[in-house]
C-alpha cells in the first residue's frame, strides 16, 4: 500500500551558487558518503541537487512534518547505480509512525533541473 508520494525539483545553477556562497551548506544537508562518488571524487552540483530534491520529496511523502534532520535521510547509490534511501533517527521515527516498510526513489537531472520522486510504501 502506498503511504505517501513526494516530488521535488531544484534548479542546478541556483543550487550550486547557494552552496558556493554558503560555507558549510553541503555538510549541513548531506552526509559525507553523499558528497562523494564511489571513486572518492566530489559529486557534481547536478548530482547533489538531485539528492537534495530527494530529501525534500521524502519529507513530502511523510506529510512534511517539522523536525526532520537532513542527515537522517541518505541517498545511497548501489553498485549498479540505482539510488536507494537509507533512513535513521527522526526520519525513521516518522516513517515507523506511518507504517512505512520500504522506499522507492528516482533521481534525474537534465536541462538545468534536478528532480526526484519518492514513494513510501507500507
Amino acid at each position: 500500500m502506498i503511504i505517501g508520494i513526494g516530488i521535488d525539483v531544484a534548479a542546478i545553477d541556483r543550487f550550486g551558487a547557494a552552496m558556493e556562497r554558503t560555507p558549510g551548506m553541503a555538510e549541513r544537508l548531506f552526509t559525507a558518503a553523499e558528497l562523494t562518488l564511489p571513486s572518492g571524487a566530489r559529486r557534481s552540483p547536478a548530482s547533489l541537487a538531485a539528492r537534495f530534491a530527494a530529501k525534500e520529496a521524502l519529507a513530502k511523502a511523510l506529510g512534511a512534518p517539522g523536525g526532520l534532520h537532513w542527515h537522517d535521510a541518505e541517498v545511497h547509490t548501489e553498485s549498479s547505480g540505482r539510488p536507494v534511501l537509507r533512513v535513521t533517527g527522526t526520519v525513521a521515527a516518522r516513517a515507523a509512525e506511518l507504517g512505512v516498510g520500504s522506499w522507492h526513489v528516482s533521481l534525474s537531472h537534465d536541462a538545468g533541473v534536478a528532480s526526484a520522486v519518492v514513494i513510501a510504501e507500507g
